[in-house]
């Protein structure tokens, strides 16, 4: 799997190493809601380059049910703006046991693989409803982890109040909607959709609201980014995180795989 993962990365890096990267402005800015440019300017985006992909690391934990522990895991993703494209690797422990996955989503389409000991499959996941949810996934990665790329025209806007803002994000045939809640310093703090699915067989898919509440923000590299979040699908009964995830490290515009 990471043979795959290194793979599809390395052929994304080749098709944008040669973009050169224009500053972003306060023109740039200027059709947004008054909170998502407040949001852009808290983060120290402005004055520096365009967003053409990134790379982050992350470490925390998963799980399945309210009633597990949390897996540790460590992670690591590249996300491409040009052609919408988030590849992520992530390699988990399991009372000792380790596991490996992937999601890989491009060309509007999206997979997940996981297997234990790297031989057993716990899930293999593709379709429709895979493709629909890693979208919304990517936006919530695009409004986190790179606020400059909040400009993109393939996203509509509507502020529905001073700090709640809903968007419609477009990749090709799939449109994805959520709603971005702020505070009054200008972060965000919340990120909910009804548009993903949760699975944990890539057979089964159930559509509950996915809410990822961030946990707090740090400096990183010269910009104000969250240092972690929750993440919680709303479950008629319960209020489940699956996830805790907190960032490690992030590059913008990478040229070499790393």
């Amino acid at each position: 799997m990471k043979k795959t993962y290194k793979k599809a990365v390395l052929k994304a890096l080749e098709r944008t190493r040669t973009i050169e990267n224009e500053t972003l402005t306060e023109e740039d800015i200027q059709h947004l809601p008054a909170i998502v440019q407040k949001y852009i300017h808290y983060s120290g985006s402005i004055g520096k380059e365009k967003v053409s992909n990134f790379r982050a690391e992350f470490t925390g934990g998963i799980r399945s049910k309210s009633s597990e522990d949390f897996m540790p895991l460590k992670s690591v993703q590249y996300n491409f703006m040009d052609e919408p494209t988030r590849l992520f690797y992530i390699v988990a422990k399991k009372k000792g046991i380790p596991a490996k996955g992937i999601h890989l989503y491009r060309d509007q389409k999206a997979i997940m693989l996981v297997k234990i000991l790297g031989l057993f499959t716990a899930v293999d996941a593709k379709g429709d409803e895979m493709n629909q949810g890693e979208t919304v996934t990517l936006f919530n990665d695009m409004c986190f982890m790179a606020p400059a790329t909040l400009v993109d025209r393939n996203i509509e806007w509507e502020a529905t109040d001073a700090l709640t803002v809903d968007a419609k994000f477009t990749n090709g045939s799939i449109t994805i909607g959520a709603t971005l809640y702020f505070n009054e310093e200008g972060e965000l703090v919340n990120f909910l959709s009804n548009d993903r699915f949760e699975t944990t067989d890539g057979k089964t898919y159930k559509n509950f609201p996915w809410l990822t509440p961030v946990t707090g923000y740090t400096n990183i590299n010269g910009y104000r980014l969250p240092s972690g979040a929750k993440l919680i699908y709303k479950h008629p009964d319960e209020d489940l995180c699956y996830g805790e995830f907190a960032l490690k490290s992030i590059e913008y515009n990478c040229k070499d795989f790393k």
